[in-house]
Parts: C-alpha cells; sequence; structure tokens
C-alpha cells in the first residue's frame, strides 16, 4: 500500500513538471512563425506586394513623334532683299546646276538674286528624257503649257540689268520660264539669258523669251559651264559691254 502511494507522488511530480515546461515554450519569442513576421513588416511599410510590379521600361513613353518630310511640298521664296544694287540675277533649277552659276554670277556682278520655285517640284522621274511620258517630256513638246510659280511676287523697281537663268530642256527653255517672263514688265531692262546643259548650247531660247515677254532689251546670252570659274564670269560679263 505504501508503494502506491509512492509512485501516485511520482506521478502527480511528474505530470506538474511537464506543466510547468509546457507554458515557458509557449512565451519564448522565437517560435514565432516566420510567414507572420514577414507580413508584419510589409504592413508597417505600408506597400503591397502588388505594388511593387511596376512598369521599368515604358517604351511608349520614349518613342518620338514623326517628323514631316514632304519635300514634294515646294516652299515659297522670300521676297527679294535689295541691296540697292540695279543688278538682278533670276534663275530657276530642278537639279542645282543652274543655282550654282546663278550664285557666281551674283557674286562677281554684287547682285541681288531671285529663284523661280515650281508649284510642285520636278521629281527624278519628271525630268527623265528618255520616258515619253514623262512631265517634262509632255510640257516640252506643248508650247502653250504654264507650269505654276510658288515664288513671291518680284518688284523690279530699281534693276536695270537682268540675268535670267535656267537649264535647257529639248533644245529649249524649260515652260515655266515662258510663265515668269509672260507675268513681269522688262521695259527699260537690259535682259541677258544664260542657260546651263549637257552640251546643247543656247540655242532659240533666249528669242523664245523674249518674243513672250514682250518687253525689255534682250541681248544675246550664252551657254555657261556648271563649272566655270569667276574668272571667266567676268570675262564674259565684260564681253556684254
Amino acid at each position: 500500500m505504501k508503494r502506491i502511494k509512492t509512485i501516485c507522488a511520482i506521478f502527480v511530480m511528474a505530470c506538474l513538471c511537464f506543466a510547468m515546461c509546457a507554458c515557458g515554450n509557449s512565451n519564448n519569442p522565437e517560435n514565432v512563425n516566420s510567414d507572420s513576421n514577414t507580413t508584419n513588416l510589409v504592413a508597417e511599410s505600408g506597400t503591397s506586394q502588388s505594388d511593387t510590379k511596376k512598369d521599368t521600361d515604358s517604351s511608349d513613353n520614349n518613342k518620338s513623334e514623326p517628323v514631316s518630310d514632304n519635300k514634294n511640298e515646294s516652299q515659297p521664296s522670300e521676297n527679294t532683299e535689295k541691296t540697292g544694287t540695279d543688278t538682278l540675277v533670276v534663275y530657276f533649277s530642278a537639279t542645282g546646276t543652274t543655282k550654282s552659276v546663278a550664285e557666281k554670277i551674283a557674286g562677281v556682278t554684287g547682285a541681288d538674286i531671285y529663284e523661280i520655285v515650281p508649284m510642285e517640284l520636278y521629281t527624278e522621274a519628271d525630268l527623265n528624257w528618255h520616258d515619253s511620258d514623262s512631265r517634262t517630256t509632255h510640257e516640252q513638246d506643248d508650247k502653250s503649257i504654264r507650269p505654276g510659280i510658288a515664288s513671291d511676287k518680284l518688284s523690279l523697281d530699281g534693276y536695270t540689268t537682268i540675268y535670267v537663268g535656267y537649264p535647257i530642256w529639248w533644245g529649249e527653255e524649260p515652260r515655266i520660264m515662258d510663265t515668269f517672263v509672260e507675268n513681269y514688265d522688262f521695259s527699260g531692262k537690259t535682259m541677258i539669258p544664260f542657260c546651263t546643259s549637257g552640251g546643247s548650247g543656247i540655242g532659240s531660247s533666249g528669242d523664245n523669251l523674249r518674243e513672250n515677254a514682250g518687253s525689255g532689251n534682250w541681248i544675246e546670252g550664252a551657254r555657261l559651264n556648271a563649272n566655270v570659274s569667276e574668272l571667266e564670269l567676268q570675262d564674259w560679263i565684260n564681253s556684254l559691254k
């Protein structure tokens, strides 16, 4: 009987020890669930998981707007700014050759310069003289055609000498030159035609312009090489006097 009491006492003491250990372990901070700790840190920072998914490469914001570069739209020239000279160089140039010569003449003579700009610029296809259906072929075949001019209206007041430059197309002046001379009064002006070409001379183009203009003192012009020097130009100009 005494032995049974002893065993029961040991059993009760063991239960009490176990209960005390269990209570102590439940208060240990190291046993906090790691997932719960992560959730608490996110909440404290004020940032949710979905907020961290941002577009870091917003390519649409880096796209530049397309630049318009319509080369077929002619740009009218500004009115010629007079410098007090009595000499003017007027020219039409489809490829830049006549322009280069005109600028050299203006440099040698100290003249003002005026470019004849067409309403519709000439493309490479338009200038194809091998094509019987090209724009320039049709224009040169029909002497009544008068292409429009986009340049501002020109004032001839104060000018006494006017050089008129153009390329030779199909042995004659481009029809846009006829448009130009028919729209101005050249009375009292000395008109000096000059042209550029791959080999053809000035031909009847000067006479055609004189007849279509109906005014002005038109003298015989000349064909000038694209690479003509200033000295050669000066010699030619002196010969006109």
